[in-house]
């Protein structure tokens, strides 16, 4: 038995892209998208297709209207392959617009529906600031679930659990990069800045009965998938998802719930103020969590010129 079939014993893994094939491939339950995978996937040509088919349909129509339609179709290709969920992912230039955040998820959702797609298939994907998270816990509450992304910090964690948001994505690798970058050294396991954090936020959530699932996403190696074994759900690139296929080493389960029983942490409570004071005392939440939002944005951008000029000339 393979370590990624070993690994599906234990977690629920997700495929972190937008290739259609190599979920056909690895057979994932769940699928995560965003706007730089979206991206890069509509400029391969086996989905330009999708593409030329958002054009056509929604002609006359704002190139915005037109990305939502094309982020449908991705998403209900993807429900073909995999029998869990999709997570399709909220313009990151509404990260701090609470209200226009509740808009634009429920517009998605209707669109999902239309399609045909029963909204505990989607999840919604919104940036994991305070006012994202505020959208969140409404959304939640008229039955609409969340996929809370660009998580550093535990203070985003959890006022996520506070909220009941349905499931966060921990962004393991970027916390790695950062750390790695301002120290110089490498880490590897349990000594990884990035593992310890999603470490933290598991037992956490485990300890004090926080029925939000916990994904750890953004990896840079199978070092770190492996560190996690147990976790609720990771999700993982096709590169690493091909990786683990190929190694047949054995795997041991490194989170539990059992476990986290006994895990030495207080339970915290937090307001605004409060989650805003310790979020900005971690100087690399703050820092990635700002630039996530940034690199969406002009992915976001790009993908909206790519429409304009498909718009232009067809």
């Amino acid at each position: 038995m393979n370590q990624l079939e070993q690994l599906k014993q234990h977690t629920t893994v997700v495929a972190d892209t937008g290739d259609i094939a190599a979920m056909r491939a690895f057979q994932p339950r769940d699928a995560t998208t965003n706007p730089s995978l979206i991206l890069k996937a509509v400029q391969m040509p086996e989905y330009r297709p999708l593409l030329a088919k958002a054009v056509t349909d929604n002609r006359g129509k704002t190139p915005a209207q037109v990305i939502d339609a094309l982020l449908i179709l991705f998403g209900t290709e993807i429900l073909k392959i995999v029998p869990g969920r999709v997570s399709t992912e909220v313009d990151a230039r509404l990260s701090f617009d609470t209200s226009g955040t509740l808009a634009k998820a429920m517009e998605l959702i209707v669109r999902y529906q239309k399609a045909g797609i029963p909204r505990e298939r989607v999840l919604i994907k919104i940036a994991a600031t305070w006012e994202g998270i505020k959208a969140a816990e409404q959304l939640e509450k008229n039955g609409v679930h969340c996929n809370l992304t660009l998580l550093f910090s535990f203070a985003q964690a959890v006022a996520c659990a506070e909220a009941r948001v349905q499931l966060i994505s921990p962004f393991v690798g970027r916390i790695y990069d950062w750390h790695k970058k301002n120290t110089g050294r490498e880490y590897a396991g349990a000594e990884d800045p990035g593992v310890q954090s999603v470490n933290r936020i598991y037992n956490y959530y485990k300890k004090f009965g926080h029925q939000t699932e916990v994904m750890g996403a953004s990896f840079r190696n199978t070092g770190q998938i492996l560190a996690l074994a147990g976790c609720d759900l990771l999700t993982i690139s096709p590169n690493l998802l091909d990786e683990l296929s190929k190694n047949t080493a054995p795997l041991t389960r490194a989170l539990s719930p059992q476990s986290a029983a006994s895990f030495n942490i207080e339970k915290i409570s937090l307001d605004e103020k409060t989650y805003r004071w310790l979020h900005n005392t971690d100087a690399m939440a703050v820092e990635k969590t700002a630039e996530g939002i940034r690199a969406f944005a002009t992915d976001g951008d790009k993908l909206t010129a790519l429409v304009e000029q498909t718009l232009a000339t067809t």
